[in-house]
């Protein structure tokens, strides 16, 4: 087993070619086998947070961030350190906290060009994006993300294309602007199969179905979501999973089955909250509401109202708390 093996004296090649494939199980038990041996490695380290960031496992991710952070600067890395700052950016936006994501970053992108790195600029610009998106800034975030994109494609990265290409069609579908929000989509579906990797592909399928789903188009938005189901299964992702979960309350509530909505939406948030996805709870805890407003329980919608509520002040998704309305 991969494990088992002993790794060879530069571990980093072989841990990226297993993230690079999608292995991220492997990249991070094979990291976890020869932890002793990997102190003060922090590529390696940094290998394996990015691993365990993949598959949902951010309290484990953000120790390992932290302590490739802390090697990195130790050993005047500065490249080394620029990409430990942007994973520890993407899990404290994964935890909710904005405002440590954005000043993460946003030292990211001074150091990306400072150095001349245009595959960190393009991140960085990327995730900045999504910190404006989920604040209600769109217009901002239409800016940033393609600026990313144009420069993930001048570069030829098919990873960061699809993923920018999702978030555009995230953003365009906040703005109705359903044409460019069904291209976005289509680039990133087609951009992700092409590189084959379970969890990206799994990632696309999802903004898919939203967009089916929010057209109105449920059979294709179910279609779409078990897709999603399939892969974040096959790859052991646990958060990916939970969000087809939340999809699929979404379409069982629209096509009239309460039941079955709040069953799936308490269940994706348990997730959420094992795993530390504070967005993703908030909006497992509206579906819920809304699925027992329908059964007619509100003492129990207002609880998961106000649970929603409190997470999105707290994210400051102005997006989300305008559409949380319990008369809805």
């Amino acid at each position: 087993m991969t494990d088992a093996r002993p790794l060879p004296d530069d571990p980093s090649p072989a841990l990226r070619t297993l993230l690079s494939a999608g292995r991220f199980h492997e990249a991070l038990s094979a990291f976890r086998a020869h932890e002793s041996e990997l102190r003060g490695r922090p590529e390696a380290t940094l290998l394996a947070a990015t691993a365990a960031t993949r598959l949902g496992e951010l309290p484990i991710a953000e120790g390992l961030a932290g302590r490739a952070l802390r090697d990195f600067t130790d050993q005047a890395d500065t490249d080394g350190r620029m990409r430990a700052v942007n994973l520890i950016g993407a899990i404290a936006f994964e935890h909710g906290k904005l405002e440590e994501a954005e000043a993460a970053f946003a030292q990211v992108l001074e150091l990306a060009r400072h150095l001349a790195d245009g595959l960190m600029s393009a991140r960085a610009s990327n995730n900045l994006a999504s910190v404006a998106h989920l604040r209600g800034h769109a217009e901002s975030a239409l800016s940033l993300y393609r600026q990313a994109l144009l420069e993930y494609q001048r570069l030829g990265d098919r990873r960061g294309t699809a993923e920018t290409c999702h978030n555009l069609g995230l953003t365009f579908r906040t703005m109705a602007a359903w044409a460019d929000a069904g291209d976005a989509t289509t680039e990133a579906v087609r951009h992700a199969e092409q590189l084959g990797e379970p969890t990206l592909m799994a990632l696309a399928a999802l903004g898919r179905a939203e967009f089916h789903f929010e057209s109105g188009q449920l059979e294709l938005a179910l279609r779409s979501i078990e897709r999603a189901a399939h892969l974040s299964r096959q790859a052991g992702d646990p958060l990916g999973a939970a969000e087809a979960g939340r999809l699929r309350a979404g379409v069982a509530l629209k096509g009239g089955d309460p039941d079955a909505a709040l069953e799936e939406a308490v269940a994706a948030a348990a997730t959420a909250v094992e795993h530390g996805s504070l967005l993703l709870e908030g909006e497992c805890a509206t579906v819920a509401m809304r699925a027992l407003l329908a059964l007619g329980r509100a003492a129990e919608a207002a609880r998961h109202q106000a649970r929603a509520s409190e997470i999105f002040q707290r994210l400051g998704a102005a997006a989300h708390l305008e559409r949380l309305s319990i008369a809805e």
